[in-house]
Parts: structure tokens; sequence; C-alpha cells
């Protein structure tokens, strides 16, 4: 065996399709697109969702309810849990700033209080919102409430 006689094994390389370059060549006339329509000819791009004219999913199915673009979104905290968080992260305050360090709010968040459970414990609270049960729990256990805007 010599450099001169070395060839690619039987089979290993196929003869490239030449499209459309005559009827001689097996693949004229329409170049293997099929007859007519969009996606036989030059810059046919298929549109995103479309169904080949099945009515598209979007339009089928259904549309309900509405999205209040003006609702505001409050990051809940009952007491009960406060009473946990006061034990876990050993907080004296119960401020924005002091959630957004220990990681249990983003920057962005807003914070409502809600009286479900017990407080035990004075605190100074200085939330967005508080509910009127919350309110009156905290104040009976020594706390006071101060809403930041």
């Amino acid at each position: 065996m010599n450099l001169h006689n070395l060839r690619p094994a039987k089979g290993a390389v196929h003869k490239e399709k030449r499209i459309g370059r005559g009827e001689a060549s097996g693949h004229g006339g329409t170049s293997t697109k099929g007859n007519k329509g969009g996606q036989s000819r030059a810059g046919y791009k298929r549109k995103m969702a479309h169904e080949g004219g099945q009515m598209p999913i979007q339009r089928r199915v259904p549309k309900r309810g509405f999205k209040n673009p003006n609702r505001i979104e409050y990051k809940v905290f009952n007491l009960g849990q406060i009473e946990q968080l006061i034990e876990k992260y050993g907080i004296q305050e119960f401020s924005l700033e002091n959630l957004y360090t220990n990681g249990l709010i983003n920057q962005t968040d807003r914070v409502k209080i809600l009286g479900n459970g017990e407080l035990k414990t004075k605190l100074v609270f200085k939330v967005n919102a508080i509910s009127e049960k919350a309110k009156q729990a905290i104040e009976t256990a020594g706390g006071s409430v101060e809403l930041v805007k």
C-alpha cells in the first residue's frame, strides 16, 4: 500500500446533491421543494406559532380574569412567624433593613404584618402595612408600630 493508492472505504463518500441544475440531475424543476406556495420560494420563514391554517392555540383557549396593574403586593409575616424569626436571627427591631440584611425579603419588597399566632416579645415594628388584630397584639405585648412608605 502506497500513498498514491489510498482511497476512502467503499460507500463512505457520497456525491453532492446539486439542486436546481437541470432535469438531468434528477433535482431540477421544482428543486425538491414540491409545487408552488410560500415554502417553495426564496426567503420563506415559518412564522412563530403558525399551525398550518389550524386555529392557533392562543385563539382556541378561552381568556379568563383580569390582572390589576395597580395592585400592591406585600410580603406577609404572621405574628407566629415573627416569634420564630426573633429566636432564629436575634432581631431587636422588625424593620425592612433588618429583614433585607437577614435575606428574608428583597430590597423592593413591601412588608405587611398579619395577626395569626401570638407575640410575647416587646418589639419595634417599622413596616409598610399592618392589620388591626396584629397592631393590637403588638401593643398589648408592649411593642410599637411605625408605618413606613
